[in-house]
């Protein structure tokens, strides 16, 4: 996940477009959610459209990249985009609360997600061993109609929902790096998400559950972020397929990075005083192994480029060979 900012320009037209009955969604929404109940009690899901349409697709896609706003996976390959509430626009989990249905149409509340962080589904996650042992057992995961929050649930049309304190992360207004780290090592561990801890030598096992409420009870333990424990667990960060690819992308970085590093190694052995007296070719050779070095970073660093897939990973990577440098 990386922070994305909306740029300034007016929402997509549809999200405000009047119908044939000259009423806007926002305002079919209210009066259903307005009439009075059937005798059966039960009120008939309202057909939610606006969000669906093509112009508010373009825009999420290209403020996005074409790739999921959770998890940076390029969704065009595998299927269409799903159009992702933040707050759910019908429903939420595990409360009799109605859904966001008056923010539905808004601008500021819609995502662009994968089939796999947005619907809720069976996903392996991976098992790390030694010090790991078990990060994280099987479980459902994927957002569908989870907002846990740490505050007091927003009434239906309330303006100002800063009070509820969401739990889940959400790219275009937090920072994720302030919540989530990558393991960028070797072997199994290699391409897990955890959440930020400000404590050393934890072992992310005590931040693994089952649901949202056990991974907080275990970030709070760990003074490591609650946001990222939820989030990671809620929109399955972990899940096995999603965890090979960053742990690809890690691969190839340090592949490059030792390529670098030996190029680096050959060029100064052959700089020596003794070797340049030999031969007056070598100064020339000294340079393209310099530039073939400043083009291998520059591979590197294009992998961290927004349009690029799990391009936070890459970010996180040459972060961290800065600090090694």
């Amino acid at each position: 996940m990386r922070a994305v900012r909306r740029d300034p320009a007016p929402p997509p037209v549809s999200l405000a477009k009047r119908g044939k009955d000259g009423l806007t969604e926002l305002e079919r929404v209210r009066g259903h959610m307005q009439a009075p109940l059937p005798l059966n009690g039960k009120r008939e899901a309202f057909k939610f459209g606006a969000y669906r349409q093509d112009d508010v697709k373009r825009r999420l896609e290209a403020l996005f990249h074409g790739k999921c706003a959770y998890c940076e996976s390029f969704y065009g390959a595998q299927a269409p985009v799903d159009v992702e509430h933040y707050r759910p626009k019908g429903a939420v989990e595990s409360t009799d609360h109605p859904g966001y249905w008056w923010i539905a149409m808004q601008w500021e509340n819609l995502l662009p997600s994968c089939l796999d962080c947005n619907r809720r589904r069976r996903q392996q996650t991976p098992v790390a061993v030694n010090d790991l042992k078990v990060l994280f057992e099987q479980m459902s995961t994927g957002k569908k109609d989870a907002f846990p929050i740490a505050g007091t649930r927003a009434a239906p049309e309330a303006a100002d929902l800063s009070a509820e304190q969401p739990l889940l992360l959400d790219p275009t207004r937090d920072q994720p790096t302030e919540h989530l780290v990558i393991n960028l090592g070797e072997g199994h561990a290699a391409g897990l998400m955890y959440p930020k801890t400000v404590l050393a030598g934890v072992d992310p096992a005590v931040l693994a559950g089952r649901d949202h409420a056990a991974s907080a009870r275990g970030a709070e333990r760990a003074q490591a972020s609650v946001r990222g424990a939820v989030s990671i667990q809620v929109y399955g960060l972990n899940r096995m397929k999603l965890v090979q690819e960053r742990a690809a992308v890690i691969r190839r970085l340090r592949f490059l990075e030792t390529l670098m590093a030996d190029i680096g190694d050959i060029a100064a052995s052959i700089s020596m005083p003794h070797v340049l007296a030999v031969d007056p070719a070598v100064p020339a050779a000294v340079r393209s192994l310099r530039l073939l070095q400043g083009r291998i970073l520059a591979e590197m660093t294009a992998m961290a480029a927004p349009t690029e897939p799990y391009s936070s990973v890459s970010a996180a990577y040459l972060s961290d060979l800065s600090n090694r440098l």
